[in-house]
Order: C-alpha cells, then sequence, then structure tokens
C-alpha cells in the first residue's frame, strides 16, 4: 500500500500534468496573439489595413492629405450613425428606420425653423425630441408586442419614408426644405455641427473628431460601466438576464433611444452642410449602417461585437467610396464593392475567431 501510494503522488520538479487544473484552462494557457485574434475587431482592422493598402496603390492621390480628410469624412458620416446601431445590435435587436430617420430629423429643424421664422436652434431642439422620441417609439413596440425589431422597424421605415415626402410637399410646396442658411442662428449651429479644424494645412471635418470621441465613449461604456454588462446580457440571452436583476425592458428601449440620437445628430450635419435637405434621400443607408457593424464583428444574434469594429468597418466603406473615385474607376460598382467586401470581412472574422478558438 505505501509503494502504491508514492507511485500516484506527483514527483518533485517533474512535466506539469497535461489535464486541466482548477483555476486554469483554455483561457490561461492562450497565448497573447490569441488572445488578440479573438477580439471581434480584430478580423475587420486587418481588412480595413488591406484596403487601405490596395487604394493607396490603386489611386496614388488617395497618399494626399487632403484625400484622406476626404475619406475620414466620409467614413464619419457612416460611422457615427454605424455606433449606436452596433450597440443595438450587441443588445440582439435591429433597427431599420435609422436612414430615414436621419433625414426626418433634418427636415424637422429646417421646416419649423422655416416656417415659423425662429432662431434654427428652436428646430434643432424640437427635431431633438422627435428623433429621440421615434426611437423610443421603436423599443416600446418591441417590448410590448413581443415582435421583431426588423418588423416593427421595417413599418417605422415605412412611415417615416411617405412621411418625409408628404410633409415636405404639403408644406414647401416642393421635395426639398427651403435654404436657411440666412436665418438667426444658423452660423452657430454649422460651427458645432458642420464646420472643419485645419491641422497642418489640410481642413478636417469636424464629424470626424465627433466620431472619435463617441466610439471612445461607447467603448467605455460597454467595457467599464454596468449598462455595458447589461447590453451583452440582454444580447446573448434576455430571460436568463432578467433572471438575475438585468432591467432588459429598460435597455433595450434606451438602445433604439440612442439610435434616435444619432439620427438626430447626423441629420443636423447634413443640414447646416448643405443648408437644405432633400426629402428622399436616407433610403438604403440604414443597410450600409447595419453592414458596417456586421463588418465590424457585431453578431447578427446579439451579445457579442464591440465599439472599435465598427469604426473599421465606417472606415472600409468610405474607403472604398471614395477610393473609387480616386482611383477613376466606374463609380457603378460601389455596391459590388461592398458586397465583396463584406462577404470578405464575414468570412476573415470567422477564419480569425476559429483561429483563436482552435487549441
Amino acid at each position: 500500500m505505501t509503494g502504491t501510494a508514492q507511485r500516484s503522488g506527483p514527483a518533485v520538479g517533474g512535466p506539469p500534468s497535461t489535464g486541466p487544473r482548477p483555476g486554469g484552462g483554455r483561457t490561461i494557457r492562450r497565448s497573447p496573439v490569441l488572445r488578440l485574434l479573438a477580439r471581434p475587431e480584430t478580423g475587420v482592422f486587418l481588412g480595413a489595413a488591406a484596403v487601405l493598402v490596395f487604394f493607396l496603390i490603386a489611386a496614388p492621390s488617395l497618399r494626399q492629405g487632403s484625400s484622406l480628410a476626404t475619406v475620414l469624412y466620409q467614413s464619419s458620416t457612416i460611422g457615427i450613425m454605424a455606433l449606436p446601431v452596433a450597440l443595438l445590435m450587441i443588445g440582439g435587436e435591429f433597427d431599420l428606420s435609422s436612414g430615414v430617420a436621419v433625414i426626418g430629423s433634418a427636415l424637422t429643424a429646417s421646416m419649423l425653423s422655416y416656417q415659423l421664422t425662429v432662431n434654427v436652434w428652436t428646430g434643432v431642439l424640437v427635431a431633438l425630441v422627435l428623433s429621440l422620441a421615434v426611437g423610443a417609439f421603436n423599443g416600446w413596440m418591441v417590448v410590448r408586442t413581443g415582435l421583431p425589431s426588423f418588423l416593427v422597424t421595417l413599418g417605422t421605415f415605412l412611415i417615416l419614408q411617405g412621411a418625409d415626402l408628404a410633409v415636405t410637399k404639403l408644406v414647401t410646396g416642393n421635395v426639398a426644405t427651403d435654404d436657411i442658411s440666412d436665418m438667426d442662428g444658423f452660423g452657430q449651429a454649422r460651427r458645432i455641427f458642420a464646420s472643419s479644424v485645419g491641422i497642418a494645412g489640410v481642413q478636417v471635418k469636424i464629424t470626424v473628431f465627433y466620431w472619435v470621441a463617441f466610439a471612445a465613449l461607447a467603448t467605455w461604456v460597454l467595457l467599464r460601466t454596468k449598462y455595458g454588462n447589461w447590453v451583452f446580457a440582454v444580447g446573448g440571452n434576455k430571460e436568463s438576464a432578467r433572471a438575475v436583476g438585468v432591467p432588459v425592458d429598460l435597455t433595450r428601449i434606451s438602445l433604439f433611444t440612442l439610435v434616435g440620437f444619432g439620427a438626430w445628430f447626423v441629420g443636423m450635419h447634413n443640414l447646416f452642410s448643405f443648408d437644405t435637405v432633400q426629402s428622399g434621400e436616407g433610403v438604403g443607408q440604414e443597410l450600409i449602417y447595419i453592414a458596417a457593424a456586421v463588418i465590424g464583428g457585431c453578431s447578427l444574434t446579439g451579445g457579442s461585437g464591440s465599439a472599435i469594429g465598427p469604426v473599421f468597418g465606417a472606415f472600409m466603406f468610405g474607403m472604398v467610396n471614395q477610393g473609387i473615385v480616386f482611383a477613376g474607376w466606374n463609380p457603378d460598382w460601389f455596391k459590388a464593392f461592398l458586397g465583396v467586401m463584406l462577404l470578405g470581412a464575414v468570412l476573415i472574422n470567422l477564419w480569425v475567431q476559429r483561429t483563436a478558438t482552435r487549441r
């Protein structure tokens, strides 16, 4: 018995056991490289870098500072809206009304200010309230009815699309709003929403800085706050989250409301950049926002993703959009490039995730 006990004990100084150990396992044994690959934004970062290098070679004019500033501006107008859309997707929901909501917000601010001859800030604030209300309504309908958010927001999309066009024609007699550039408060609002900042002789749109700031804030919220934990929990499993005390309904409604805020902000940028708004615009942009989030590593089923990934996803869209122009190619190929990019990014993300989790 004594000899058996001695043989069964571990040898001092011998090789470590290959079996699982308490407190150990795959997470501890994974290298920093594999942990980095497991991040949802790693794949899209590699894809964005590849797209950037490709167009820098194919379109030499993109190497100029002003050209890169144009790419960043194009990316920021997509990226600002893609951030709340991504948070909503992490929470397990979709919003198909985000594109027309942007235009609806701009139309509201423009027509209210012009028709009532008031300071444009009055229209801006009313548009904010309306945008938040539309987002909250979407969330409330999803929570109260139990219908898929795809169907609820599809209905909102159709309502807003029709209302944007019909109300604009009724109020202005045209499909576009009147020019408000000579109204009180316009100059101040333009400085906040649509100005440019000079950096090393290059004019960079202020939306680029807002984009970076919003992405940093969203990342902090997701990773460092209780609300961020709620978002991941609700997207992963609503019933399990509710069982541990997560305010599921409040979290879902607030995520839809954040999309409304994003629509308002981008709408104000559009209005004060161009002085007028076309009522038929915005259709199809919701798919661009969702695609940027998906390319950025946000799961279609919820519970997984980041705020940094959609930043790179939006950058890829901006780079392809402007890269085709600077390369002198037929812009009709833009949608085809986006489709290839979307499929490629999803495949890269899948490969990266599988590589990261392989023993």
